[in-house]
């Protein structure tokens, strides 16, 4: 980037150059000059435009590359960045502002870097060479052109003052813009269903039309300096013109001089009158730069530690997990009864190579508890400890590796049915003969053998999350790509919702055979999974209020009861609603 600056400075000084040729030229022509000495400064001209041509090209055949890589890196760093933040970061932070800061600011941040920046700084140097040529011509004239620049100044200043408030406005909007076309397009079977598309569609129009007045304001902002950036120029020319002809009549300028002033005049306004559009876009890449680093500048809350922790070597029995104490809050006074934390004082021992069913109200924390075992969110107090380690001593790294998690909704990528389900073995592994054996396992375990009947079997690309899928089938492949993890702690959020009670039976049954030394910790929502797991803990008012078997707590715990009945009744409406459909 340094040598296309040196070239585009190179380029602007020639440049200049011609204007003291053609002094010359005239002078001399005046004073008896011959034919040949014509020839001679054409050729000289002919021969500094075209080394301008070339210095031209060397500056963006030498930027091109830095440029396109800064950008690169710049966009390897904040999707790098957005991997390491917490889930607590992605739940304030819509996708469409994301998307937009990582794909159009960076990219108006690039062209800044190769032409604003560069062209910045060659204007500049051509407006103070130009003006000491042109004050080295004549001092009169050159003191004239500088009094003439002040207001123009000035005029920037007002300027970048106000461009720059509409340009973030823009980009916000532009962000939000995305927002709601993400939105739409994920949520697009509902709006068909519901038939909202047209009021979808009235809401978009409505931000773009937002985005567009802004737009406009922009281009008027920009219209008003360019307008006064052009014509002052021009006026001072003019003036300049009323005095430079009585001191060439009066013998106080050549010709000469007189022509090479004007020529490098003209030089000079072109910078001068480019300046609002250099301006403007330095401004743009202003707010893009600024919105990125509104993402950079966030320090991720869930970090390594110094000084990792490992765990001691995975036990034949099984792992055992123990929350001791456990509070959490998402960080603001509205997330439970005033104020108080979602969870609160949790104590919960998770048997070695059992599975134990999570059971409580909506709204009660289950979730959230699930996810401080694999670090999705980091305790406010007390600790979670896997076989007598607490998660926060290990790496991220080795606490997903020891933890498996399926989602009720599950998230599947736009990839294909392999690269899903071994999305968390070893490359190295997936790739072998012990891969292909632990992918086929998987999927019977999950009973997702349907994935051998698409189009293209297992290499079948699934379309983004997964959406040519049904409910079930997601389900299905989300909960093999857990099983084929192995992990020591298998964490499941009522994964398996979308399955009959018979199917899920068949698959908690080859869960047990396949995953025996697993511990599990999963979500129930319905009757039929509660029945099957080893033991119950009950969630009420953030904390744990029993643990037993399914038996033990119907005899003697009354929210348990009321809790299940609730499920059952919710459970034969939805099997009533569709049956009825």
């Amino acid at each position: 980037m340094i040598f296309g600056g040196i070239a585009a400075l190179g380029a602007s000084v020639v440049a200049l150059v011609v204007p003291q040729v053609l002094r010359r030229l005239v002078n001399g022509l005046l004073v008896g000059g011959s034919r040949t000495s014509v020839y001679e400064a054409g050729a000289l001209v002919l021969g500094l435009g075209i080394l301008e041509a070339f210095l031209v090209w060397c500056r963006r055949a030498l930027i091109a590359t830095p440029g396109t890589t800064m950008e690169r890196e710049m966009r390897d760093a904040m999707f790098g960045h957005l991997l390491d933040m917490p889930v607590a970061f992605h739940d304030r932070w819509s996708g469409g502002q994301l998307l937009s800061r990582i794909m159009s600011d960076l990219n108006l941040i690039r062209r800044w870097l190769v032409f604003g920046l560069v062209m910045l700084v060659v204007s500049g140097t051509t407006a103070v060479i130009g003006v000491g040529l042109m004050l080295a011509t004549s001092w009169i004239l050159g003191l004239v052109y500088i009094a003439g620049a002040v207001p123009m100044v000035w005029l920037g200043f007002r300027f970048r003052e106000d461009y720059k408030v509409v340009a973030r406005r823009a980009r916000d909007q532009a962000g939000d813009l995305a927002t709601t076309v993400e939105e739409s397009v994920h949520g697009i079977r509902v709006l068909k269903a519901f038939g909202r598309g047209e009021d979808a569609l009235d809401d978009f129009a409505a931000q773009a039309e937002q985005l567009r007045d802004t737009e406009v304001d922009k281009a008027r902002t920009l219209s008003r300096v360019s307008f006064a950036l052009g014509a002052l120029p021009e006026a001072i020319l003019a003036v300049e013109l009323l005095l430079a002809v009585p001191l060439a009549a009066g013998g106080r300028l050549s010709v000469g001089a007189l022509v090479a002033f004007f020529a490098t005049a003209a030089l000079v306004n072109n910078p001068v009158e480019q300046f609002g559009q250099l301006l403007a876009m330095t401004l743009d890449a202003k707010a893009s730069t600024d919105r990125f680093l509104d993402v950079m500048d966030r320090s991720p809350a869930i970090q390594d530690p110094d000084e990792p922790a490992h765990l001691p070597p995975r036990p034949a029995t099984g792992s055992r997990v123990t929350f001791a104490g456990v509070h959490f809050r998402h960080g603001s006074s509205s997330d439970g009864p005033d104020g108080s934390d979602v969870l609160d004082g949790i104590d919960l021992e998770l048997e070695p190579g059992m599975t134990t069913a999570l059971v409580g109200l909506t709204g009660s924390g289950k979730t959230t508890l699930l996810a401080l075992v694999p670090r999705l969110y980091d305790v406010s107090g007390g600790s979670v400890l896997i076989d007598g380690v607490d998660v926060r001593e290990l790496t991220r790294r080795d606490v997903r590796r020891a933890v498996a998690v399926a989602f009720e909704d599950p998230i599947l990528f736009s990839a294909s049915v392999r690269e899903n389900v071994l999305m968390g073995v070893d490359d190295e592994v997936a790739d072998s003969p012990e891969g292909r054996r632990i992918l086929e396992e998987a999927l019977e375990v999950a009973r997702a053998g349907f994935a051998h009947r698409l189009p293209d079997g297992l290499d079948t690309v699934i379309g983004e999350e997964g959406l040519s899928l049904s409910g079930g089938q997601r389900q299905r492949v989300a909960l093999a790509r857990a099983i084929a993890a192995r992990p020591r702690v298998l964490v499941l959020d009522d994964p398996l919702s979308a399955l009959d009670v018979t199917t899920e039976a068949e698959v908690t049954r080859r869960l047990r055979l396949t995953l025996a030394g697993t511990t599990t910790l999963v979500v129930a929502h319905r009757p039929s999974t509660v029945a099957l797991a080893d033991r119950v803990a009950v969630l009420e008012g953030g904390r744990i209020t029993g643990v037993g078997t399914h038996s033990e707590l119907l005899a003697t715990h009354e929210h348990y009861r009321y809790v299940l009945t609730a499920a059952r009744s919710r459970h034969d409406g939805d099997r009533a609603e569709v049956s009825v459909r």
